[in-house]
């Protein structure tokens, strides 16, 4: 059974190798498809609008963005994945390598995780650690 679109304040924190955050906070929605949770929002940046999808589980995850920015991250513990981010003046080829990943939802509370490493172009990798929360807005 799936179930109908909730909207929810989404919470988004990006650490880089420990010493460097980023932070977002939203608005968007919350839905279940067969056996798997996805979150949606969109982000104004300085490129433009840029839409996202966390498609969430605790053993793989993706995170889709299309719009100013376009991106594919795929995400398998333990396991070297092949994506893709592009951009107005190119496009990339990256590699994510997930070493945990978590997540739960409960009673209109949500958290995804993702502890990963990240390269793009075969760069030395960075190690990147991806959290968000989410609750229901009631209205």
């Amino acid at each position: 059974m799936s179930i109908p679109e909730l909207p929810v304040k989404i919470n988004v924190k990006t650490t880089i190798d420990q010493d460097e955050t980023f932070e977002l906070l939203v608005f968007g929605t919350y839905f279940e498809k067969g056996n798997t949770a996805y979150l949606r929002y969109e982000e104004a940046m300085e490129e433009g609008s840029v839409r996202t999808i966390v498609k969430m589980g605790s053993e793989e995850a993706l995170i889709l963005r299309g719009g100013a920015v376009k991106m594919r991250l795929p995400f398998e513990v333990n396991r070297k994945l092949k994506g893709n981010y592009e951009m107005p003046f190119g496009q990339f080829a990256t590699d994510t390598m997930a070493k945990r990943m978590d997540y739960s939802y409960e009673s209109g509370k949500g958290r995804f995780s993702v502890l990963y490493d990240f390269s793009m172009e075969g760069a030395p990798a960075n190690t990147y650690e991806l959290e968000i929360a989410f609750q229901e807005e009631k209205g």
